[in-house]
């Protein structure tokens, strides 16, 4: 999965490069451009999210759950 986004993410910044030459020219181009550039920010975001899921998940697994008795919601 996060090969994937990793390559999808390498080739949306090769069509970037690309299309950087040509934005002035068209709107088309400028378009294309600013499509591209907000697909690439939802993959590195997403990236990130599953990047950030792992860590906590792992870290959950070695803090040991408190259980809760139902007088501590009555103690308060």
């Amino acid at each position: 999965m996060k090969q994937d986004i990793i390559k999808i993410i390498e080739n949306k910044e090769i069509q970037l490069a690309k299309l950087k030459e040509h934005v002035d020219k068209s709107t088309i181009c400028s378009d294309l451009y600013n499509k591209l550039v907000i697909e690439k920010a939802i993959l590195k975001k997403e990236y990130e999210n599953n990047k950030k899921s792992k860590i906590i998940h792992n870290l959950k697994k070695f803090i040991p759950k408190r259980e809760r008795l139902i007088c501590d919601y009555f103690s308060k």
